[in-house]
């Protein structure tokens, strides 16, 4: 009798576990995807594949656009744009005007457009320290501020008027500086000097405020500068991206502090901090110490952020969605709101030298990533002036850039009756005779870059190292996003050493002991983001990370 209670206790257990299973585990399993489902809101807004179709050659543009501007032989209305600086006797240096007609006087080149450009032509594997007779990463140190402690916007300026003008030149230098290593010890002591010049004015915003939420920082007053105009609170974001490059350089523990003092403002923030261009480096660093040291910030709030239009410090500032009059601006840049859309040439560019190094560290933002790069540099050759009919242009006049290498500053959804309408501030204010725009179009090494062909045309090679500044070691990875309704057959050349695709976004090898000329398949409507690693490797896991030969591969091999 005992043996049949006992068979009836467990069949009674057997038919409760079956039956819940079938009711619970679909639920189970349902809330697990949605914990690891995330999407960036207006990516969802755009097409998969843009249309029409009108892709152009980055690098080879970023080259000639290189040629051009920093051609002394120059000739005709505002030619040459490029001029040395000798204001300095000691440190001989450079000057571009921000727009074409600009006047530029000697000394006064911003380092947003010329550092800039630098730093373009070094990502489509310019060597700038012997480009036609010049070393113009020496030059860059000219808009070093001794008085200050870090790089300036002007060369003889001052901080304390703008956090993103004081910020973002430091962030460029360090960027280009990562691709020469061995340009002197001095530019080692200047970079660590920047570093420590924003550890400290960190510290006194947070041990003495509640964080940067001002308008500036003056470094030669120590103080926190609010003009009760508009605050840049999103100045966290650049700052915390300098501090936590610093600290993986070298590794002083003051630098990281100061990262995770800046990262903890913005994960602890309500509202959208974005102003110009600072916080995708934000949404970048948060991605990468969650991956690097297990923190734990907000990447979703920080990315979404970047894409919906701030509400409060730039109201509208994020990423277009839609068509102009007929043509697609999906994914490009700037105001949301300001005259029905204003999108910018600059910030566009700017956007993805970090959120696409991100994808490595959070892989889960791969598919949106890839969609919005895709929708970006395709819509991004309406910034150019062979985009649009000359009627729908305001400057169509000058005939000085038969190639148009030179963007507009900006495009507008509507001008003068016209839409879309390529144009700028300059000519309208008086700062310039054209709204031709070098201080955007110096970025555009950042698609150069990142961005190569594949066998097929709408199927890009996303390069996800190439400004992925100051990383560990790391192998060739690689962000491919598929925007058709099939399966697609993708090729790579991985060289004559034997090796493996493993993908990062699925966890898996896709391709094994591979040389050459390999193909693997890529799902429709979905991204992968490929590691390249040598054959018969030794793997390990350490945590949530998947190691080659002691190089990780998959920082999160849990998601």
């Amino acid at each position: 009798m005992n043996y049949q209670k006992l068979i009836l206790l467990l069949l009674v257990v057997f038919v409760v576990c079956v039956v819940g299973s079938y009711f619970f585990a679909p639920q189970l399993l349902f809330n697990k995807k949605n914990l690891n489902k995330v999407s960036i809101n207006r990516v969802n807004l755009m097409p998969n594949l843009p249309q029409p179709f009108v892709m152009k050659d980055w690098k080879t543009l970023t080259k000639a656009y290189i040629s051009f501007i920093l051609d002394f032989n120059l000739s005709g209305d505002y030619l040459p744009l490029v001029r040395l600086d000798k204001t300095n006797p000691k440190l001989i240096s450079f000057d571009l005007p921000s727009y074409v007609g600009g006047g530029v006087r000697e000394g006064s080149g911003e380092a947003i457009n010329c550092m800039a450009a630098i730093l373009s032509a070094t990502l489509v594997d310019l060597n700038m320290s012997n480009y036609n007779g010049y070393n113009w990463v020496s030059m860059v140190k000219r808009w070093f501020s001794e008085k200050d402690g870090i790089f300036l916007n002007d060369k003889d300026g001052q901080s304390g008027s703008s956090f993103w003008y004081d910020i973002y030149p430091n962030i460029l230098a360090y960027s280009l500086l990562y691709y020469y290593p061995t340009s002197s010890t001095s530019w080692n002591q200047t970079l660590y000097e920047v570093a420590n010049s924003w550890y400290n004015a960190s510290y006194i915003m947070y041990k003495n405020y509640k964080g940067p939420d001002f308008t500036a920082f003056n470094f030669r007053t120590n103080k926190p500068v609010n003009n009760y105009q508009w605050t840049e609170p999103d100045a966290a974001a650049g700052i915390a991206w300098l501090e936590y490059v610093a600290y993986i350089k070298w590794k002083d523990p003051r630098f990281l502090e100061a990262a995770k003092w800046n990262m903890q403002f913005l994960q602890e923030r309500t509202s959208n901090p974005f102003y110009e261009v600072l916080l995708p480096f934000g949404a970048y660093v948060a991605a990468r110490m969650n991956a690097e040291l297990g923190t734990t910030y907000d990447v979703q709030k920080l990315i979404n952020w970047c894409f919906d239009g701030s509400s409060i410090s730039r109201p509208g500032w994020g990423v277009i969605v839609g068509s102009w009059n007929g043509y697609e601006v999906n994914g490009l840049v700037g105001s949301i709101t300001d005259g029905g859309g204003y999108a910018f040439t600059m910030n566009t560019f700017s956007m993805a030298m970090p959120l696409v190094p991100l994808v490595r560290y959070d892989t889960r933002f791969a598919k949106d990533i890839g969609k919005w790069i895709l929708n970006a540099a395709n819509n991004a050759h309406l910034f150019y002036p062979d985009a649009l009919p000359s009627d729908h242009q305001s400057s169509a006049f000058w005939k000085g850039d038969p190639n148009h290498v030179i963007a507009y500053e900006g495009l507008r959804k509507s001008w003068d009756g016209k839409s879309p309408y390529a144009t700028g501030d300059a000519l309208r204010n008086g700062w310039a005779a054209t709204d031709l725009g070098l201080y955007g179009s110096s970025y555009v090494g950042v698609f150069g870059g990142i961005i190569n062909p594949t066998n097929d045309e709408k199927i890009l090679q996303i390069d996800c190292l190439k400004t992925d500044f100051y990383r560990n070691l790391a192998y060739p990875t690689y962000l491919y996003y598929n925007p058709y309704n099939v399966s697609k057959s993708i090729t790579i050349n991985v060289g004559p050493e034997p090796k493996d695709l493993y993908d990062a976004v699925s966890h898996r090898f896709l391709v094994k002991n591979a040389t050459n000329i390999v193909t693997f398949n890529l799902p429709p409507n979905s991204a992968v983001v490929i590691v390249v690693v040598p054959t018969a490797g030794y793997i390990q896991y350490i945590g949530n990370k998947m190691l080659v030969n002691s190089i990780v591969v998959d920082f999160n091999i849990n998601h």
